[in-house]
C-alpha cells in the first residue's frame, strides 16, 4: 500500500433514492440494533468470517483492508445508518419522509413543532431515522419555528442545514455509545477552520443558530462544529428523488480511490447501505470508493476533494497525464491538430498544459492552468444549457468541439452517456423507430463509454450496468432486421447473438444488486427477461 492513494476518513456519494403518529422510542441503543458491519449472515444462522480489518496509518488514518478475497459482487458490508437528514444547500422538503415540496400549493407544518412535513400522516412520524418526537419536542421547546418564513423559502432552506447537526447532538442525551460513535469520526477541524467559506458559513448557519437563536447552550461551539466537520467528511448522499444524506457507523473508514473497487447502494425503506465488491480485492488490499464523480477529469476531482473534503487525491489515476490513458481531460493540439494538450503536472493545480507531440513537427503549444479552468468553465456552461432529452442539441455540442476536445474527454463523456441512453426512449427516437444509422450510433456510442468504463468504474459498477443493457438493443434490432431482408450465415448468426447474451448477462447481474424499486433495478429485470427470449433464439439457431 503506498502513500499515493491518499486517505481520508470521507465519504461519497452515491453516485444515486416521514406529522403525527409518534410511536414510543426504543430504549435499546441505536449502536446496538444497527446491522453488523463485518459480518454476513449464513444459512445456519452464523456469521460468517469478516471481510475487512480496520488499520491505522500516519497518512490514511483509520482505513479498511480485507481480511481475505472478496470476489466481484460480494457483499462486504451492509449496515443502516446513525442518522439520516437534509443535504447541506437543499430545497425545502418534508423533516419525516425527506419529499420535496417547493412545488406545492401548500407546504403542510408539524402541529407541535412548525417545521415542514408533507401532510399529518407522513409515515417518517415518530420514526428513528424520520422526524423523531424527541426532535419535535427540542424543536417546539426553543421555539424555533418563529424564525421559519413560508413566504421566503430561502429561510427555511437555510433552516434546514441545522436539522442533521441537531440530530447527531440531540444523541449525545438519548443514546450516548452511539454518540460516541460519531465523535470518533475524522471532522478535520484544522484544516477546515482555515477556510473562511466552510469554518464562517457553519457559524452562521448552524452554531450561531443552535446558541444563539434557538437558545440551545448545553452545546458548546466546539461540539457544534466538529459535528458539522464528522458530516462533511463521512456522510454519504443516498435516497432516490430526494436530496438527503446518512452517516453510517462503518461504512465511512472505506478509503478513496479515484478508480474504487467497490459500489454501494441503499434501500429506499429504511436506507441500509449495502457495500460490494466491484473488482476481486485481494487479501489485504484497501477496500475503496471514490468521493469524487469518476466521470470527471482529474482537475475537477482534485478540486472537489480538495474543496469538499479537505484533502488532495495523489492516486495513480490522479497522477498520471493521460488519466490511465482515458484521456479524459486532454484537448485536441490547436496548432498541429494530432498532438495532444496535457497537463505537465496533474497533481499541482497550477501546472501549465501542454502539446505531447514533440516528435511530429509541432510548433508548441502551452496553455497556463487559468486559462485551462476558464475554458472548461465555459464549455460546462454551455453543457449545462442543453436539455436532457434534447438529442439534436447533444450531437450539434459533440460535433461543435470534434476539433476542440478529445472523443473521451469528460464534458463529451457525458454527453455520450446521456445520449446512449435517450436514443431509443423519448418520442421521436423510441427504439424500433431509430433508423439502422441511430442504432449504429448508440451501439458506437455504448461501445466507446464502456472502454472507458473499463477503466474507472470496472466491474460490476452502476453505470457499466446500465451501458450493458443499454447496448443490448441495438445489436438485437440490427441483427433482427438483417434477419428479414438477408439472413445472415449461421455462424454469423451464433456470433452475434452470443455477443448480445454476453452484453446482457453481466448486465442482469450487475443490476441485481440494485434496488428493486429503482431504475436500475427494473432494467435489470428487464434483463433477465431479454436474456430468457434470446437463450431461446440461440436455442433454435442451434437446432437449424
Amino acid at each position: 500500500f503506498t502513500e499515493t492513494e491518499f486517505k481520508t476518513n470521507n465519504v461519497h456519494r452515491t453516485e444515486h433514492h416521514s406529522i403525527y403518529l409518534f410511536q414510543k422510542h426504543k430504549s435499546r441503543s441505536r449502536s446496538q440494533s444497527l446491522v453488523s458491519a463485518n459480518m454476513e449472515e449464513v444459512g445456519n444462522g452464523l456469521p460468517d468470517e469478516p471481510k475487512f480489518d480496520v488499520k491505522v496509518s500516519k497518512i490514511m488514518g483509520r482505513y479498511m483492508v480485507s481480511t481475505k478475497e472478496i470476489a466481484p459482487g460480494e457483499k462486504i458490508l451492509s449496515e443502516e445508518p446513525i442518522v439520516v437528514g437534509p443535504c447541506t444547500g437543499c430545497k425545502v422538503q418534508c423533516l419525516g419522509c425527506y419529499k420535496p415540496l417547493e412545488t406545492e400549493t401548500y407546504i403542510a407544518q408539524c402541529v407541535r413543532c412548525g417545521w415542514p412535513l408533507c401532510s399529518q400522516t407522513c409515515p417518517g412520524l415518530g420514526k428513528s431515522h424520520g422526524h423523531t418526537i424527541e426532535e419535535c419536542m427540542l424543536l417546539q421547546k426553543c421555539k424555533s419555528s418563529s424564525l421559519l418564513d413560508y413566504n421566503n423559502l430561502e429561510s427555511v432552506r437555510l433552516h434546514l442545514q441545522t436539522i442533521v447537526p441537531l440530530r447527531c447532538l440531540i444523541l449525545k442525551r438519548t443514546d450516548p455509545s452511539t454518540f460516541n460513535i460519531i465523535w470518533d469520526m475524522e471532522s478535520h477541524n484544522d484544516i477546515r477552520r482555515n477556510i473562511p467559506d466552510v469554518w464562517n458559513g457553519n457559524q452562521v448557519n448552524v452554531v450561531n443558530r443552535i446558541t444563539k437563536d434557538w437558545g440551545l447552550t448545553e452545546f458548546s461551539e466546539h461540539e457544534i462544529h466538529t459535528i458539522c466537520g464528522i458530516l462533511e467528511v463521512n456522510c454519504f448522499e443516498i435516497g432516490q428523488g430526494i436530496n438527503i444524506r446518512g452517516l453510517y457507523p462503518t461504512a465511512f473508514l472505506m478509503s478513496h480511490d479515484c478508480v474504487p473497487n467497490t459500489n454501494h447502494t441503499d434501500e429506499e425503506d429504511n436506507y441500509k447501505l449495502t457495500v460490494r465488491a466491484s473488482l476481486k480485492i485481494p487479501e489485504g488490499h484497501p477496500i475503496t470508493l471514490s468521493y469524487a464523480y469518476t466521470l470527471q477529469n482529474t482537475l475537477k476531482r482534485r478540486e472537489h476533494l480538495l474543496e469538499n473534503k479537505f484533502f488532495e487525491c495523489r492516486c495513480r489515476r490522479c497522477s498520471d497525464p493521460t488519466e490511465l490513458g482515458t484521456y479524459a481531460g486532454a484537448l485536441i493540439c490547436p496548432k498541429c491538430h494530432t498532438g495532444l494538450v496535457l497537463c505537465n503536472n496533474p497533481l499541482d493545480a497550477d501546472s501549465s498544459w501542454s502539446c505531447n507531440n514533440n516528435q511530429a513537427g509541432c510548433p508548441g503549444y502551452t496553455i497556463p492552468a487559468r486559462s485551462m479552468k476558464l475554458l472548461l468553465q465555459r464549455i460546462s456552461q454551455e453543457v449545462e444549457q442543453i436539455d436532457l432529452n434534447d438529442v439534436e442539441g447533444m450531437e450539434a455540442f459533440l460535433n461543435k468541439y470534434r476539433n476542440v476536445l478529445h472523443p473521451t474527454h469528460y464534458l463529451c463523456l457525458g454527453v455520450k452517456v446521456s445520449l446512449s441512453q435517450v436514443y431509443g426512449k423519448i418520442s421521436g427516437y423510441l427504439i424500433y423507430e431509430l433508423s439502422n444509422k441511430l442504432l449504429e450510433r448508440k451501439q458506437d456510442l455504448c461501445m466507446e463509454i464502456l472502454k472507458v468504463l473499463n477503466v474507472i468504474e470496472p466491474g460490476y459498477t452502476r453505470i457499466r450496468g446500465v451501458t450493458l443493457y443499454e447496448i443490448h438493443a441495438p445489436l438485437m434490432i440490427l441483427l433482427t432486421r438483417d434477419m428479414e431482408e438477408q439472413p445472415p450465415a449461421k455462424s454469423e448468426l451464433r456470433t452475434r447473438l452470443k455477443e448480445v447474451l454476453q452484453y446482457l448477462t453481466e448486465a442482469s447481474v450487475i443490476l441485481s444488486y440494485e434496488p428493486e424499486t429503482s431504475a436500475e433495478g427494473i432494467m435489470g429485470r428487464a434483463a433477465q427477461e431479454a436474456l430468457v427470449q434470446i437463450r431461446d433464439w440461440e436455442n433454435i439457431v442451434g437446432k437449424l
